[in-house]
């Protein structure tokens, strides 16, 4: 029955257009479903469950940082199980499981609790989710990729424009525990019929080639690069090349140093006079911008050096962390909110991009994984010196701009070091 619907969906739109398309559209629903395991939607619920467990805001980011970090081991081996069993069965389960926590989470009375619960979420939203979905769209595009991963991360921008307000809604209305229950059932309701019913792994499952290119010879126009035939390396060559580990590096401060703005955004504003809405209300304008951004920004990484877009993406993550500490009305913090939405437009858009781009994707889930791993540890340790320098000095602008001086120097280092390993073909003119 499923496959007889899934057979019917890709036979009418391949009539119509490329079916990677719709996978595109699946794996933005994947991306928005993924909000109950992002940092943006735990800000709302840092006071909340601070005042009702008794907890401060480092001891949360305590928890949140050991879970994270814990979660983040996981992740290669869940990358070896994606190579072996292909995205659409990894989201099932991601998405099954991905509910149960909130549910779990919602439940916690202690720090213990919590933590886990941080962990469950993290792995389950944060991890697994994201990195399955990307995976997935790696299969469909090459030549296309950077666009079709900015159409992607479209769906990233819709959750942190719809998260944050329906957490604080929800909180308002039920409570914080109900409000994780009703964000759990909301989840299985998203995710699940999309990726049951519409999802093929790879395009030759049914019939198709990388990018919609001709079916019979995967031949493009002459004025096209070519796609990439699914060569790559495995993960122990990848572990041989500086790349691997110039890239994990950009992984792990970008992870983090977004994470932190994520996480931190409600409280930091809320000491500079913002209330919890009107703070969680620029999400709003951060989605929007990405929502305008990332096509572009997409088209950048087909057309140009992929270095350069990287060094950028970390240029702005840095001119990020510095806008929020300078923020002192609300013309100031709807700056720093679009250039917090330009940032996240390229992160989500590279989040899928660097693996295949720089190693192919032939053992992408573990390669994946692996790189991913650096990403999640980071997104684990940074939020720590923040919390504290908030619990401490009731003020985290230095620490802040600290970070951002680290994240510059990644930025040159990237221009000055990043090339693709040999062996990987690369589309043309993106060395």
């Amino acid at each position: 029955m499923i496959d007889a619907i899934r057979s019917r969906a890709a036979t009418y739109a391949g009539d119509r257009f490329f079916y990677g398309w719709a996978i595109v559209g699946i794996a933005a629903i994947m991306m928005f479903s993924s909000g109950p395991g992002q940092s943006y939607t735990f800000s709302v619920f840092l006071d909340p469950i601070s005042l009702d467990l008794g907890i401060s805001h480092t001891t949360i980011a305590t928890a949140y940082a050991f879970a994270t970090f814990a979660a983040a081991f996981l992740l290669p081996r869940t990358g070896v199980l994606l190579d072996r069993f292909g995205p659409r069965k990894a989201l099932i389960l991601a998405a099954c499981l991905l509910g149960v926590a909130c549910m779990f989470f919602g439940a916690a009375s202690n720090f213990l609790w919590l933590a886990a619960g941080f962990a469950a979420l993290r792995f389950m939203g944060q991890g697994a989710t994201m990195m399955c979905t990307a995976n997935l769209v790696s299969q469909w595009f090459s030549r296309r990729r950077g666009f079709a991963m900015s159409l992607m991360a479209l769906g990233f921008a819709a959750s942190m424009a719809i998260h944050p307000p329906l957490g604080s809604y929800l909180i308002e209305q039920y409570g914080w525990r109900t409000a994780w229950v009703i964000l759990g059932v909301l989840t299985w309701l998203v995710m699940l019929p999309p990726i049951v019913l519409l999802a093929y792994d790879k395009p030759e499952a049914i019939g198709l080639t990388l990018d919609g290119d001709d079916e019979v010879s995967g031949q493009t126009s002459s004025s096209e690069p070519a796609a990439d035939s699914g060569n790559g390396l495995t993960l122990p060559e990848a572990k041989q090349q500086r790349a691997f580990y110039l890239l994990c590096a950009v992984w792990f401060i970008i992870g983090g140093l977004v994470t932190v703005l994520h996480f931190f955004q409600v409280s930091i504003l809320g000491d500079r006079g913002f209330s919890s809405q009107d703070a969680a209300q620029l999400f709003t304008i951060s989605a929007i911008t990405m929502v305008v951004t990332m096509p572009l920004i997409g088209r950048l990484f087909d057309a140009v050096r992929s270095r350069y877009v990287i060094a950028a993406a970390l240029t702005f993550n840095a001119l990020a962390l510095i806008c929020i500490t300078l923020v002192s009305s609300y013309a100031s913090a709807v700056l720093y909110a679009v250039i917090f939405g330009a940032t996240n437009a390229f992160m989500m858009t590279m989040f899928g991009y660097i693996w295949p781009r720089y190693f192919g994707r032939t053992h992408l889930g573990s390669i994946q994984g692996m790189g991913q791993m650096f990403g999640v540890v980071g997104a684990s340790i940074a939020p720590v010196p923040v919390g504290y320098a908030i619990d401490t000095f009731n003020s985290a602008s230095g620490v802040l701009r600290g970070l951002s001086v680290i994240e510059l120097a990644m930025a040159v280092a990237v221009v000055m070091l990043l090339r693709t390993p040999p062996g990987v073909d690369v589309p043309a003119g993106l060395e």
